[in-house]
């Protein structure tokens, strides 16, 4: 004990090493005061936690931190099992050593932030995957690579939290451990009203560690005394459930794993090694590289750069362009994680109302700025509601209009035309025409016996305080939910569009581009203007013969192409510019493609292609039909970026006033 005290005070503050080497005291003051069955155990235990502590104490020796953890934890572990007697009845200089073994943090990392940090990132991914399983048992409740998924989240979290002595979190995941233990050793089954409580878990455990406060871990939440007393229950008893009551609380419409699904290796086999990066430096990172491709840019278009330096100047581009991409990729992010939180939304939204309703995802892996995905779960969610209250019917009266009883929402996702395509669509009802105008009415939006089409019938449901709801519940009915979904797609330079079928359901598909910082782009000249097309939407360029060209009454101009006759818009006519080509055989034209639609644009020349970074125009710009941001080009004037689909919709409009 003196050996360990004189070591103790010449560790450092706050190392690992001194909060082992109050471990140790700690070990070696209960086997002083107290017989023990474990006394064998501990003192091993000690011996190793002193040996670990040793090495912390080496100077510049690499610091093994599972080492560290699984000693502590291993210690703590014998000590709890202790029923050590009170500080106050031991001897004066033990009673600190004594306090420490029920202290909640043996190794006095408790104002450590980057570890307490690092512990809430780790969970957070763990119990997202332990999430999307939990779901996935519900329909595969025998498929034992999930229930494992589940049960590493909670022993994981469990054993960090335990080296952290944060009590409150380690209790709730070894309640939710048991059950998951119970679940994989056949004696229950992973399904309603366990599967709700599982998922319960998950969600108090999200909450109480993102109550977690640097340098203070008296903050943290505590799970409800409902829910823990469920767990207990389920862990008493689980052992004495009977077979045929587990067979008989399975769903008789239950998946099994398929044999293929059963042969798929491991989920944590062939991943990347990854690390955690501050976002403040990754998106430091990002702005850096964006300036060096702004300043590269400028020197390369220099009017009096050298022939012998124009060389250094291709070789030195080839470089920013890999660290363009590498950037980029940096900031790109699945929208799988997303798609799994809306799967868990349809799962409790469709159980509160009494509906069966399944979600199928499509594209999950679709990639998307970091920046952008918090911004669109909003809109998502508020989508997801509208459809499950109103769109989806009861199942019987889905059956009864001789529809599948349990519904189906959709959530699509891909990249095209340089933009991020994300679509949901369910087969639900449809929306209601007489019913949306007759609240439109209403509200004084438009006038009575007015006639109005389609797509702005469509338009009137993103109108603020607008609901077709028959009554106001916790999920819908205020008229606050499509209005924010249009709002968070605009700000970030995307638009929503929505078709409709009457009975057969709706779609609303979100258009958003595909990152929010750099750009490829081809740049054109119309008269003494110039512009960014999107590299990514251009099909083809080329200079037509005057027989391919024809005036179509009531169309404008077309262009025969391939085989294809296609509308032809003239920019200079759009944006207004003079002295741009009049002749289209004496300009070029560009086919672009908005996903599945088709136009030319007339430009005077190309000028090159590049790479720009893309800036915003401001709230006086921000609603610039056509116009999706600009760029600093090479000679440090503003080239405006087009958005091909605003482009398309500003021609036909521009069509319909001149008509």
């Amino acid at each position: 004990m003196h050996a360990l005290r004189q070591a103790l005070d010449v560790c450092p503050d706050k190392s690992p090493a001194e909060g082992l080497l109050k471990m140790a005291m700690t070990g070696l003051a209960v086997l002083q005061q107290n017989s023990s069955s474990h006394a064998g155990e501990i003192l091993e235990a000690v011996a190793w936690v002193v040996s670990v502590s040793r090495d912390c104490l080496i100077p510049d020796a690499a610091i093994d931190a599972a080492a560290i953890r699984k000693a502590a934890s291993r210690l703590r572990q014998l000590l709890r099992s202790e029923d050590v007697r009170s500080p106050s009845a031991a001897p004066a200089e033990e009673r600190v050593t004594v306090a420490a073994a029920q202290a909640p943090t043996p190794l006095g990392l408790e104002i450590d932030a980057d570890l307490l940090n690092e512990f809430a990132a780790e969970s957070r991914d763990r119990l997202a995957g332990a999430e999307a399983a939990l779901l996935a048992l519900e329909k595969r409740p025998a498929d034992s690579e999930q229930i494992n998924t589940v049960l590493r989240a909670f022993h994981t979290i469990k054993g960090a939290a335990g080296f952290l002595g944060i009590a409150s979190i380690e209790r709730l995941a070894h309640l939710s451990e048991n059950l998951l233990i119970c679940a994989r050793e056949g004696r229950l089954v992973i399904t309603g009203r366990n599967a709700d409580m599982a998922l319960r878990s998950c969600d108090t455990l999200k909450d109480m560690i993102g109550s977690l406060r640097a340098g203070n871990l008296n903050d943290v939440a505590v799970a409800p005394g409902d829910l823990e007393s469920a767990l207990e229950s389920i862990s008493d008893d689980g052992s004495q459930v009977a077979a045929a009551a587990v067979a008989a609380q399975a769903p008789a419409t239950a998946e099994t794993a398929s044999d293929s699904e059963k042969n798929q290796p491991s989920g944590d086999s062939g991943i990347d090694a990854t690390a955690r990066v501050s976002i403040q430096r990754l998106d430091a990172l990002v702005d850096m590289v964006g300036e060096l491709v702004i300043s590269h840019s400028i020197v390369a278009q220099a009017p009096d750069l050298g022939s012998a330096a124009a060389g250094s100047v291709v070789h030195v581009s080839k470089i920013i362009r890999q660290l363009q991409d590498l950037a980029m990729g940096l900031r790109m992010v699945p929208l799988k994680g997303t798609f799994q939180k809306m799967s868990r939304l349809v799962r409790d939204l469709a159980n509160k109302n009494g509906k069966q309703i399944r979600l199928e995802t499509l594209g999950e892996e679709t990639e998307i700025d970091r920046t952008m995905v918090e911004t669109i779960a909003d809109p998502l969610v508020h989508m997801i509601r509208n459809a499950v209250d109103h769109a989806i019917e009861p199942p019987p009266q889905r059956k009864a209009a001789g529809k599948d009883p349990i519904g189906t929402i959709t959530l699509r996702a891909c990249h095209s035309s340089g933009n991020v395509i994300i679509e949901m669509s369910d087969d639900g009802c449809g929306l209601n025409r007489p019913r949306i105008l007759a609240k439109a009415v209403e509200c004084g939006l438009i006038e009575p016996g007015a006639a109005v089409s389609d797509e702005q019938v469509h338009e009137l449901i993103f109108h603020p305080g607008l609901s077709t709801a028959q009554k106001v519940t916790d999920v819908s009915g205020r008229g606050v939910g499509m209005d924010v979904v249009k709002r968070n797609i605009e700000a970030l330079r995307g638009r929503v569009e929505v078709s409709s079928r009457s009975g057969q359901g709706c779609t609303f598909t979100l258009r958003l581009p595909l990152t929010m910082a750099l750009a490829e782009a081809m740049l054109v000249r119309v008269g003494g203007n110039r512009y960014l097309v999107p590299s990514i939407a251009i099909e083809h360029v080329f200079r037509p013969a005057a027989e391919a060209i024809s005036t179509v009454a009531g169309r404008g101009e077309m262009v025969s192409h391939r085989g294809k006759l296609l509308p032809i818009f003239r920019l200079s006519r759009l944006f207004e510019v003079r002295d741009a080509a009049g002749d289209p055989t004496k300009a070029l034209l560009m086919v672009v493609a908005d996903r599945d639609r088709r136009c030319v644009l007339m430009v005077d020349e190309l000028v090159a292609q590049q790479q720009v970074v893309i800036k915003s125009l401001g709230k006086a710009f921000e609603n610039l039909l056509g116009i999706s941001g600009g760029a600093i080009l090479g000679d440090g004037k503003v080239g405006l970026i087009l958005d091909i689909g605003g482009i398309v919709q500003l021609a036909h409009e521009k069509a319909r006033a001149a008509a």
